[in-house]
C-alpha cells in the first residue's frame, strides 16, 4: 500500500470460472488494470471514470459488475466485458474510501468518513450512518438474514454491517432499520492500535455468533466472537489475542516479535490462515482456534529464514599518521580552506609501529593537534555564514540550549533567515515550530522576530508540512495563537485610534501653552494733538489775521513734532520708522 499503485483485494467474485481469475487492481493516476492470474498478464484497462486515485475496488455478484471509488469524490460503476462506464455519480463531498455490496446485490455501501447507503435501481441514498472522524478503510456486512425472522425481510433491513478507519482503534457495528431515525453505531470493538486487516464469518443463523479476526497496525491478531443482537453500551473487548515471537536462542537471550501482516478464517471456521514475518518473504501458516485462552503467544524461528544478508566482507583499515604539527579541520565552522596533501605513494604503506628511540605523543600533544582557535575564524562580515547558523539552530533545538536559540533566532536580517530555513535538515522543521510557538507564548513582544521565522518555514517547507499526517495536532497551538491576535488587531486599531486622537490634542495644547508671550507694549508711540485742535476751534476762527501766520504756525508745529519722534526713536533704538506707523503718521 505504501508504493505508487495500490493493489485492492477481490471480494465476493461469484464461482464462474470464467472470471474467477481475474484480479481487478486500482491504481494512483485513476485508471483500473484487470489482470488474470491465471495467464499471469494484463487483461485490459478500465480508463475514463476516475481523475485521481482509486481508493477501493469490488466485484457485484453479476461478475461483468465492477464497483469503483476514488479522492475525485465519485462512485463509478464498470461493465467489466466492454471496459466502458455504466454509470458515475458524487458519493461524498470529501474523497470516498470504501465501498460494500449488499448480500441481495441492489445495495451499496460507500464511505468516506460519514457512511451512506445507496439503492443501486436509482442511484439514491436509501440511509445516512455517522461514520467516522477520519477515512473509512474498511466496510463488510457481518449477517445475511435479519435475527428476527417474523418480519418479512425485504434484502437490506434489519441486517449488520462493520466499519474500520485509520487511526481509529475502535471497530465499530452498524444496524439497518427500516425507521431512519438511528444514526449511530449499535456496538463497537476495541482493539490495541489501528486495525490494518479485519476478517469474519459471516452469521447465518440467529443464535449463530459473529467471530472477528482484526490484525493491528502494532503486529497482534485479536479473535472476538459475539453474537448481534441488538444494542451494546460498552466497546467489547478481544476474547483472544495473538502474538508471534522468535524464540530467543543461539546467544540472543531476548525474544523478538514477529509482525502478524494478515489472517482469514477457513471455510471450517474453526482454524485460522496467518500470514506473518516480512513482507518480502511471508510464512502463511493454518492454525486451530482454542479460544479458551485469553492470551496466545506463538514461538516461531523464522530468523533463518528471513535473515538478509547485509554483511559486507571488510577490507583493511588503514589508520592515518598525525604528525605533531598537523591541523585537523572540523566540518561546520566556515572559513577554512587548505590544501590537501596527498602522502607519496612510496610511503602509502608505511606500517603505524614506534620504533624503540621514539617516544609516545601526549594525550595533550594530541589534544593541541586537533585544537582549532575559533576566534581567529570570521567571514570577512565578521558574522557567522547561514550554514553555520542552520547547524547551531539544528544543535540547540536537539540540546534545547536557549543561549544558542536565542543568539540564531534573535536575528533580524531577512536573508539570513531564508537561508537558514533552507539549509536546516526537514525533521528540525517540526521541533522548530514548536520552539516558535513557545516563544511566542512566554514573550509576545519577540512576535515581530519569530514571525520572520514562522513566514520562512510556511513558504520553504509548506510542501513537507502537507505531507505529515498529524499536522492539525502539531500546529493547532500555533494557529490557536494567530487566530486570538488577529482577533484582537480590529479592536487594537480602534484604540491605537482613539488614543492618537487624543495624544496629538494634549501634545498641541502644550505646545499653545509653551509658547511665549508676545510683548504687546508699543515700540513707538505717537501722540495726536486733534482734542486740543477740536477744543480751539473758535479761538482759530477768531484769531485768523492771515494767511502766512497760518502757514508760519503750521510750520512750527511740524518742527516740533519731528524733534519729539527722533528723541523717541533713540531711547527704542529704532533707526527707520514700519510702513504702517508712517501711514498713520501721514
Amino acid at each position: 500500500q505504501d508504493g505508487p499503485q495500490r493493489k485492492k483485494r477481490k471480494s465476493e467474485v461469484a464461482e464462474v470460472d470464467k472470471q474467477l481469475d481475474i484480479l481487478a487492481i486500482g491504481t494512483a493516476v485513476g485508471s483500473i488494470l484487470l489482470y488474470s492470474t491465471v495467464k499471469g498478464e494484463l487483461q485490459s484497462k478500465l480508463d475514463g471514470g476516475h481523475d485521481s486515485r482509486v481508493n477501493c475496488v469490488r466485484w457485484h455478484q453479476d461478475n461483468c459488475c465492477l464497483y469503483s471509488c476514488s479522492e475525485d469524490k465519485h462512485i463509478v460503476e464498470w461493465n467489466a466485458q466492454t471496459c466502458k462506464v455504466k454509470c458515475k455519480w458524487k458519493g461524498d463531498n470529501s474523497s470516498v474510501t470504501s465501498l460494500c455490496i449488499s448480500p441481495d446485490g441492489k445495495m451499496l455501501l460507500s464511505a468516506g468518513r460519514t457512511i451512506k447507503l445507496w439503492d443501486l435501481e436509482t442511484k439514491e441514498v436509501y440511509k445516512h450512518f455517522t461514520g467516522h472522524a477520519t477515512s473509512v478503510s474498511s466496510l463488510m456486512f457481518t449477517t445475511v438474514k435479519p435475527m428476527n425472522e417474523n418480519k418479512p425481510f425485504d434484502g437490506i433491513t434489519g441486517l449488520y454491517f462493520l466499519s474500520g478507519a485509520i487511526h481509529d482503534r475502535l471497530l465499530s457495528v452498524w444496524y439497518i432499520r427500516s425507521d431512519r431515525k438511528e444514526k449511530n453505531a449499535v456496538m463497537s470493538f476495541t482493539v490495541t492500535d489501528e486495525p490494518t486487516f479485519i476478517d469474519l464469518t459471516v452469521s447465518e443463523v440467529k443464535e449463530e455468533p459473529v467471530k472477528l479476526a482484526v490484525v493491528c497496525r502494532d503486529g497482534q491478531l485479536h479473535l472476538f466472537e459475539h453474537i448481534l443482537n441488538g444494542y451494546c453500551k460498552k466497546p467489547l473487548t478481544s476474547n483472544c489475542t495473538i502474538q508471534i515471537a522468535t524464540p530467543g536462542d543461539d546467544g540472543d537471550s531476548t525474544p523478538k516479535p514477529v509482525p502478524i501482516l494478515a489472517a482469514a478464517f477457513c471455510a471450517d471456521k474453526q482454524s485460522l490462515l496467518l500470514v506473518y514475518g516480512n513482507t518480502l518473504q511471508p510464512i502463511i501458516e493454518k492454525v486451530s482456534l482454542n479460544t479458551t485462552e485469553s492470551h496466545i503467544c506463538l514461538i516461531r524461528d523464522i530468523q533463518k529464514v528471513l535473515s538478509l544478508k547485509t554483511d559486507v566482507a571488510l577490507t583493511k583499515v588503514k589508520t592515518p599518521v598525525v604528525n605533531s604539527d598537523t591541523k585537523v579541520l572540523v566540518p561546520g565552522i566556515p572559513g577554512h580552506s587548505t590544501a590537501v596533501k596527498t602522502p607519496a605513494s612510496g610511503k602509502a604503506k608505511k606500517k603505524n609501529k614506534r620504533k624503540p628511540g621514539e617516544t609516545e605523543e601526549s594525550i595533550e600533544e594530541r589534544l593541541g593537534a586537533l585544537d582549532i582557535d575559533v576566534s581567529k575564524v570570521k567571514t570577512p562580515g565578521g558574522l557567522p555564514q547561514t550554514d553555520s547558523f542552520a547547524v547551531l539552530l539544528v544543535q540547540g533545538l536537539e540540546s534545547n540550549d536557549a543561549e544558542i536559540l536565542n543568539r540564531v533566532l534573535n536575528t533580524r536580517k531577512e536573508n539570513v533567515i531564508k537561508n537558514t530555513v533552507a539549509r536546516m535538515p526537514i525533521h528540525a522543521v517540526i521541533p522548530l515550530l514548536h520552539e516558535l510557538t513557545k516563544r511566542l507564548q512566554g514573550n509576545p513582544y519577540s512576535a515581530s522576530l519569530m514571525v520572520r521565522w514562522v513566514k520562512s518555514v510556511f513558504t520553504l517547507h509548506a510542501s513537507y508540512l502537507s505531507t505529515l499526517p498529524d499536522l492539525i495536532p502539531q500546529l493547532g497551538m500555533l494557529y490557536q495563537l494567530m487566530e486570538s491576535r488577529v482577533k484582537t488587531l480590529q479592536k487594537l486599531s480602534r484604540l491605537h485610534g482613539r488614543l492618537f486622537i487624543l495624544v496629538t490634542q494634549v501634545a498641541a495644547s502644550e505646545a499653545v501653552q509653551d509658547v511665549t508671550e508676545v510683548n504687546q507694549t508699543a515700540k513707538l508711540v505717537y501722540e495726536d494733538e486733534s482734542s486740543e485742535e477740536e477744543g480751539s476751534d473758535d479761538e482759530m476762527i477768531a484769531d485768523k489775521d492771515s494767511d502766512e501766520n497760518w502757514d508760519e504756525d503750521e510750520e512750527k508745529e511740524e518742527q516740533s513734532d519731528e524733534q519729539e519722534m527722533t528723541v523717541e526713536k533713540e531711547i527704542n533704538g529704532d533707526s527707520d520708522l514700519e510702513p504702517e506707523n508712517e501711514s498713520e503718521e501721514e
